[in-house]
């Protein structure tokens, strides 16, 4: 089985859809902020969890 989850895409779809929202002010700045402060702590522990998986056993 492979595992053709891209984190980088997915993350840069969601900054986008992001930008959209504060851009047509459905977010404001500080919503903003939080919520990429989220999407990147999302990011960070999605690349831990596919750090190493495809390592074969020592």
């Amino acid at each position: 089985m492979t595992y053709n989850f891209d984190p980088d895409r997915w993350y840069d779809i969601e900054i986008g859809h992001l930008e959209l929202l504060r851009q047509s002010g459905k977010i404001t700045e500080p919503e903003f902020m939080q919520c990429l402060e989220g999407l990147d702590s999302r990011h960070k522990d999605m690349w831990n969890r596919l750090d190493g998986t495809y390592r074969l056993p020592h």
